[in-house]
């Protein structure tokens, strides 16, 4: 997640942790501040655990497994049609 994305994130998750704070104080009609409430606790559980994780890292293991998994002819081909300037990847053969 870039900087500014993770800078947002922490902004939305301060602003909803004050809403909550709030309506922990008010007393609305028909059970509506609870419920709010409720919502509020957790939009701060969802919040917290995007903090909490680093998408590059999950993104990076699958990556590396699919790469492994064409193997080196593939890459071979690709480089091959470059400098033919065919361009694109080579077509799928099922």
């Amino acid at each position: 997640m870039a900087k500014r994305s993770r800078t947002d994130l922490q902004a939305l998750r301060n602003l909803v942790s004050e809403a909550n704070l709030i309506l922990t104080t008010t007393r609305l009609p028909e059970g509506r501040a609870e419920r709010c409430q409720e919502l509020l606790d957790s939009a701060l559980s969802l919040a917290d655990h995007l903090l909490s994780i680093r998408p590059a890292a999950v993104l990076g293991r699958t990556g590396g497994l699919k790469t492994a998994q064409r193997g080196p002819e593939y890459f071979r081909q690709i480089a091959a049609m470059r400098k033919e300037r065919k361009g694109g990847r080579p077509r799928k053969h099922d």
